[in-house]
């Protein structure tokens, strides 16, 4: 009995067997110590919550906050290429095997080909150790000094052994939604979306994944006959899928039903995408799974919300309002008037509006509502009026435009999009419209280029804004499944995407998209346009960028 119960104590004192066999990593559990990997890793961030230390150029003292490994290696870990300044991959599939000139994809693989025609073998792979020396002293595995651009981190064992158990789980497997056959993208359509908008988006989308799939160019077979040293002849080329995920109900739903979907059928990344509101909810959902979302067609993008996973055209209503800040900040004469509409969105664009305002001018504007617009406008003496107020503020303002004040109205085309496209004629010499897209001959000419490529799948083009954004998608997507190869991450896909150049040719809506590290709105400017006496809009600023 008395061994019974000192068994039983010594099970007590000890834990459960699980807890037995849970191994440590640096003192933590690996499901932490991955956390705490992770933020080294992309912070430069110690589990003490410390910043890490290093040194650059042999002797430089720096913070690993300002010399993180996300900073050259990317977030997921496959390197990037700055200049003449190569950065390798650091990810597990690549650190821990043998480094040549041939890619590990080879057929035959690279081991069993006559040693006269292997490739040099750059490094051994690496162990624990030799990551762990490498990253205190630059010295790599096969004995060779790194350049001295590569910070030398200042870690204790600990701390080391964390980020190299990290590295051993850093774009390891491929995500989630890839197979070996297929890569699988959805697309969203959320809340009472225009039916019709909604079809010729997805038209538009389709037909890019029909043209991707075409058999014509026999990938499969080139796969198996290919020079075998060549990776994109292997292993890269993926079918395409896409499902359609129709979300409804209150937003505060779209979460769940996403999650249901997502266990039904994972995907690589969602494309493209509407919804009927905000894009909040969706976006929390992304971040949630770490979901890639490449350029919903949004007017509501979350722009307080965390984000990395999420990749927008443009801010929306914020990048109206902080342009038409800037360009009248910059105006000599009389400080502008606010008449504020009362609608929800006329209220977020006077928030801001005034945000940015307060930032450049210092000094809060006057601002009124649209009821006491004709109370108040007698007293402003040629004041210029900032109207944020939608399509309905069309009787006030004509009523206003007989008055003696030539003073100019300014709108945001996203409030009012009808007033701002087509102006009464008595109001052309005196209306401003901010426009965040091409000016309308270089969009019309643009968007000809994608009727045409529309036309030569059977598609009529119906929505011109919609379908012009579903084809840059498409097109953008086939430059950067080319350069993933065969590294199918989500994190890679985003990686890929902030250093593409900038785009001006195959988007048709907009004059420059711009694209950097960690950047999520690519589309960066405005004009402030005005309209001559036939009606026709005129740029009255440069592309004014925030």
């Amino acid at each position: 009995m008395r061994g019974l119960v000192l068994a039983a104590s010594l099970l007590l004192c000890l834990g459960t067997p699980q807890a037995w066999a849970q191994k440590l990593v640096g003192g933590y559990p690996e499901e932490e110590a991955l956390r705490l990997g992770e933020r080294m890793y992309r912070e430069g961030i110690l589990p003490s919550g410390e910043p890490m230390e290093a040194l650059v150029q042999g002797d430089i003292p720096v913070l690993g906050t300002m010399f993180s490994c996300q900073s050259c290696h990317l977030r997921s870990g496959l390197g990037s290429v700055e200049g003449s300044v190569v950065t390798p991959p650091v990810n597990a599939t690549e650190l821990f095997q043998d480094y040549t000139r041939a890619p590990s994809e080879t057929i035959p693989p690279w081991q069993d080909i006559p040693e006269s025609f292997r490739p040099p073998l750059l490094r051994p792979a690496y162990t624990d150790d030799t990551l762990a020396k490498v990253i205190w002293t630059g010295v790599d595995s096969s004995g060779r000094q790194l350049a001295p651009t590569m910070p030398l981190y200042l870690l204790e064992d600990e701390d080391m052994e964390i980020l190299v158990y990290y590295l051993r789980h850093l774009s390891a497997e491929p995500s989630p939604g890839v197979t070996d056959e297929s890569l699988t993208f959805a697309t969203v359509i959320a809340g009472p979306v225009d039916p019709a908008a909604a079809d010729a988006m997805v038209k538009t989308l389709q037909a890019y994944v029909r043209d991707r799939n075409l058999p014509n160019r026999r990938p499969t077979e080139r796969a198996r006959k290919g020079v075998f040293y060549r990776r994109h002849m292997t292993q890269a080329w993926r079918r395409l899928e896409l499902l359609v995920w129709r979300l409804d109900g209150d937003p505060e739903s779209w979460p769940r039903q996403l999650e249901r979907l997502y266990r039904k059928q994972p995907v690589f990344a969602l494309i493209g995408g509407m919804a009927q509101g905000d894009w909040a909810p969706i976006q929390r959902f992304c971040e949630q799974h770490r979901l890639p979302a490449v350029f919903p067609m949004t007017e509501r993008p979350a722009l307080e919300e965390e984000n990395w996973y999420t990749i927008y055209f443009d801010r929306g209503l914020a990048q109206e309002t902080d342009a038409l800040a800037r360009y009248l900040a910059r105006l000599e004469g009389p400080e502008p008037v606010l008449v504020v509409g009362d609608d929800a969105m006329a209220a977020r664009a006077r928030d801001l509006y005034l945000e940015t305002w307060r930032r450049i001018a210092g000094q809060v504007p006057e601002a009124i509502p649209v009821a006491d617009w004709q109370k108040h406008a007698a007293n402003w003496a040629g004041r210029p009026v900032v109207l944020l107020a939608g399509d309905e503020i069309r009787p006030a303002l004509l009523r206003q435009a007989d008055s003696r004040s030539k003073a100019p109205y300014y709108l945001l085309h996203r409030l009012a999009p009808e007033l701002a496209e087509s102006p009464p004629e008595n109001l052309r010499g005196r209306l401003r419209v901010t426009w965040p897209w091409r000016l309308p001959e270089q969009q019309a000419r643009y968007r000809r280029l994608v009727a045409i490529w529309l036309k030569g799948r059977g598609i009529e083009m119906t929505h011109p804004a919609v379908q012009s954004r579903g084809y840059f998608i498409g097109w953008m997507l086939s430059g950067v499944l080319m350069h993933m190869q065969s590294d199918f991450y989500r994190d890679y896909l985003l990686d890929i995407i902030d250093m593409m150049n900038d785009e001006t040719y195959a988007i048709a809506d907009y004059p420059r998209l711009s694209f950097g590290p960690g950047q999520r709105f690519a589309s960066k400017g405005c004009y402030v346009v005005g309209f001559d006496p036939q009606g026709r809009m005129q740029a009255l600023s440069d592309w004014v960028v925030h």
